[in-house]
């Protein structure tokens, strides 16, 4: 297992260089190609201004040349200088910023497992009872709902209708809560309904009914035996989830106006910040990749029939 499981992340880790390989080529030319340029929003201004910035971020070179800085710069572990936020580099921004943005997906994800299993398992244990239909009935609206549409609504209610909560900013008890229940809303949805799927397979099978005809009480044959099994499928799940509750901060962040790496990213976007996008680009699929790679060595440890 030892010598497999090395040779396997091996492989994955040379894997992973490729893709982000191509991901920062792709994104490269992209932004490159992508009409306006990062000084079009300024005001007007000198020609020979104008001359001296595009030749301080190189932009006055060919396009093969600027992408052969911009690699290597990457191999020296330098993303570049930002276009918008002059003086400081795109490794500087996303150093003070991300963190922000990975508390916010850390409290999230974490609260969308423990509700989303909970809810999941107190489903399937029920099943077709009253608590049955109502949390399928709410993981289905959790779905549906854009979190981005539940996040104003709940800006509007605990906001401004009962201002219970600040409306912006980050850092206070209180302006972490609507951000972590906007955001954890959809998957929690997801992890219930996935987890009563699973967790009523795994109650129908033989070994469930012999702990049971042994004389386990109900909550004995959930807790020792159903759950590490049922529990597998939400393994194969947080991978996905956890990069996209990154990516999907960034309209989060933006709502409740949370200095996160998301609103610096909207920001770079518009503002054709052509390093800070690529850099966040980056960051988010080295992250995808990795946490697809935690997750696969993680489900080969719970469930022994996988093999890598």
């Amino acid at each position: 297992m030892g010598a497999s499981l090395t040779v396997y992340i091996l492989r994955r880790l040379a894997w992973m260089a490729i893709v982000l390989l191509i991901i920062a080529t792709a994104s490269f030319f992209l932004m490159r190609f992508a009409p306006g340029g990062p000084f079009d929003k300024e005001r007007t201004l000198p020609e020979a201004i104008e001359k001296n910035l595009r030749a301080k971020y190189h932009l006055d070179r060919p396009l093969a040349v600027q992408y052969i800085i911009y690699m290597g710069g990457l191999i020296r572990g330098d993303l570049g200088p930002s276009f918008k936020y002059r003086n400081r580099s795109v490794n500087t921004i996303i150093a003070q910023s991300f963190p922000i943005s990975l508390t916010l997906g850390i409290y999230a994800l974490s609260l969308a497992f423990i509700v989303g299993v909970s809810a999941g398992t107190f489903a399937a244990v029920n099943k077709h009872s009253a608590l049955d239909y109502t949390t399928m009935s709410i993981t289905l609206l959790g779905i549906s709902l854009p979190n981005f549409f539940l996040g104003l609504i709940l800006l509007l209610l605990f906001c401004f209708e009962l201002p219970l909560f600040p409306a912006a900013g980050w850092g206070r008890p209180g302006q972490m809560v609507l951000p972590i229940l906007t955001l954890a809303a959809p998957f929690t949805a997801y992890i219930a309904r996935l987890m009563r799927a699973s967790m009523l397979d795994v109650l129908s099978q033989p070994y469930i009914r012999t702990a049971r005809a042994k004389g386990l009480s109900e909550f004995q044959v959930v807790s020792r035996h159903a759950l590490k099994n049922a529990i597998t499928p939400i393994v194969s799940f947080m991978g996905p989830a956890a990069a996209a509750v990154l990516t999907g901060s960034i309209v989060i962040e933006k709502i409740f106006a949370i200095p996160g790496l998301g609103t610096h990213f909207v920001n770079a976007a518009l503002n054709r910040d052509y390093t800070l996008v690529m850099g966040t680009v980056l960051l988010y699929s080295f992250l995808l990749v990795l946490f697809n790679l935690a997750v696969d060595i993680a489900y080969s440890f719970i469930d022994p029939r996988v093999r890598l």
